[in-house]
């Protein structure tokens, strides 16, 4: 069974509206990043020196506080979970904005926080060129995100690919979200489901 479906990927790549397509055709529980909520995020994409700890405190608190609900399932039914992220990959924002004592903070916090976090059952890990990433950002119009810079969003590519190169899961599926249409064409939709649904292993979709 497949309790917690985590899908992960860079700003921009669709991780979201999959999440909403999967938790709907599952009658899942939906558990979403919830960046609007963060006070600090928009001061950060204009200054991100200035504000980069504060932003990405509030996301570690938003996130464990998050995750609760899935370590602690409602004891007479085995709900699945399908959420946008998981805990393991906030450090991949922290290496690339914080420094010296501030990261060194953050650092014992998270692992003081992530000793009980979840393990995903299934990973999604989504995957899309930068300039793929920056029309996408455009598209949908948020205003905190109108000074993301395209070179932010390589560096967040990057860390995203160096991290799951290295990842050790059961079940972690790949996926070019530039070649598949998510959205608009149901075989590449049918193809995640079958991924999901499938044995436990590395998947690289399309194969």
């Amino acid at each position: 069974m497949r309790r917690y479906i985590a899908i992960e990927g860079p700003i921009g790549v669709g991780k979201t509206t999959l999440t909403r397509r999967l938790a709907a055709d599952l009658g899942a529980n939906l558990l979403l990043e919830e960046p609007d909520d963060n006070p600090f995020l928009k001061g950060f994409y204009d200054e991100p020196t200035r504000y980069a700890f504060q932003a990405q405190l509030c996301f570690l608190l938003q996130r464990a506080g998050q995750i609760d609900g899935v370590r602690q399932p409602d004891l007479f039914a085995e709900p699945v979970t399908v959420a946008d992220f998981f805990f393991d990959k906030d450090p991949l924002f922290a290496e690339l904005t914080l420094s010296g004592s501030d990261f060194a903070l953050y650092r014992d916090l998270f692992n003081r926080m992530a000793w009980a976090a979840p393990v995903p059952d299934v990973v999604v890990y989504l995957h899309a060129p930068t300039d793929v990433l920056v029309h996408r950002v455009g598209l949908r119009g948020r205003s905190a995100e109108q000074s993301l810079a395209a070179d932010y969003l390589d560096q967040v590519s990057a860390r995203y690919r160096a991290f799951f190169a290295d990842y050790s899961h059961p079940h972690l599926i790949t996926v070019d979200a530039e070649a598949m249409d998510l959205v608009g064409d149901p075989a590449a939709y049918a193809a995640v489901r079958d991924a999901i649904d499938g044995p436990p292993g590395r998947v690289h979709l399309p194969g």
